[in-house]
Formats: structure tokens, sequence, C-alpha cells
């Protein structure tokens, strides 16, 4: 989250007003809206390549995968937030009929940057991992080959496993899907 803040209490239904109207996308948590930044070429090309893998493996299937103007409601501890992608194998459970607030996320990926990089580890996982729905959480580095993939075992334990591999493949076992670390990264390019 970004340290750019509203001076005054919003309610839920306040932020989420506000926030169909806006030109540029907020989270909200306790009363406060963040104003989130825009992405780097490597952001948006990690992004862009593990959507398009996972929506090719999700043809003829009941499963979505949305991209990151897919609002996630975190309803235990009430954080509205843009994950990079979300994907889900069923029907899709949402906020209200505007169906632009997603309940039931299976699997999270967020990619990396310098300003979120503490935040996506720390206190957003933190947030993500009260979601019921909630099976992996893939953070993947825009700077570097490295992927760190968090599978729920049982209640709240996670495992953790990390890989710097370009030929390693990720498999989500909760989507029936497998990311290779080469097509994660095709096209994208890190400075020496």
């Amino acid at each position: 989250m970004s340290a750019q803040t509203q001076t005054s209490y919003l309610t839920p239904q306040e932020y989420l007003a506000m926030e169909r109207l806006a030109q540029y996308k907020s989270e909200y948590f306790d009363g406060e809206i963040f104003a989130m930044s825009g992405a780097s070429p490597a952001h948006n090309r990690v992004v862009a390549n593990a959507l398009t893998e996972i929506n090719l493996q999700f043809k003829k299937r009941p499963c979505l995968v949305y991209a990151n103007d897919m609002r996630v409601k975190v309803s235990p501890t009430g954080l509205y937030t843009y994950p990079d992608i979300v994907a889900l194998c069923g029907p899709p459970r949402f906020d209200d009929n505007q169906k632009d607030t997603l309940l039931n996320p299976t699997v999270i990926i967020e990619v990396l940057s310098d300003s979120t990089q503490a935040y996506d580890r720390g206190k957003k996982f933190q947030h993500y991992r009260t979601l019921e729905s909630l099976q992996e959480y893939l953070l993947i580095a825009q700077e570097e080959c490295h992927v760190e993939h968090y599978v729920r075992q049982s209640g709240n334990e996670w495992l953790l496993t990390e890989t710097n591999d370009l030929a390693a493949v990720i498999h989500l076992a909760a989507i029936q899907c497998q990311l290779a670390l080469a097509d994660i990264y095709d096209k994208v390019e890190w400075s020496e």
C-alpha cells in the first residue's frame, strides 16, 4: 500500500461508490483509502505472461482468471485490494450485484516491486491467509528470476517453496495448472 491516505473515515460502501467512479485504483482498509501506483514494463510483462498461461490451461474448464482490475474483498479483515492475478475453479462469489469485488479466490499471484514486496510478503499475506478459499499464494520477482510459492497445508499452516531456476515449473494444484518460469519471464528484460 502506498502512504497516500484519505484523511476522513470512509465506510466500505462509501469507498466502493468512490472507487467505481475513480480514474485510479485504491485499496481500502479500516476506513482509509490507499492510492496504488503504476507498474513497470517488467511487472506488466510478468502479469501478462502468467495470466496468459493460466487462461490457456482453463479452456473448457469451469475456471476463471482475472487480471489486476478485479478487486478482492478479504471479508474477515475488511481489506479491499487488487491482486495482480486471481484464479479460481468453480463459481465466483461477488460482494454485490456489480460483480467487481470477488470474495473467493483460490490462487492469488502478486508480482513484487521494490515499493510493495515487504507489504506483499507481510501484512497483505496476513490478510490473504484469513480467506478460507485461498489455497495458494505466488510471489513473482520482476527484477530477477525468483518465485515464492505458498501452499496451504491445513488450517493456517502454509508451506513455502521457492526457486530461481528458469527451467523450473510451478504446479498450482488447487487450480490444476503448471507455470513454467521460462514462460512467466518470456521477454522480460532484467538490468545487469
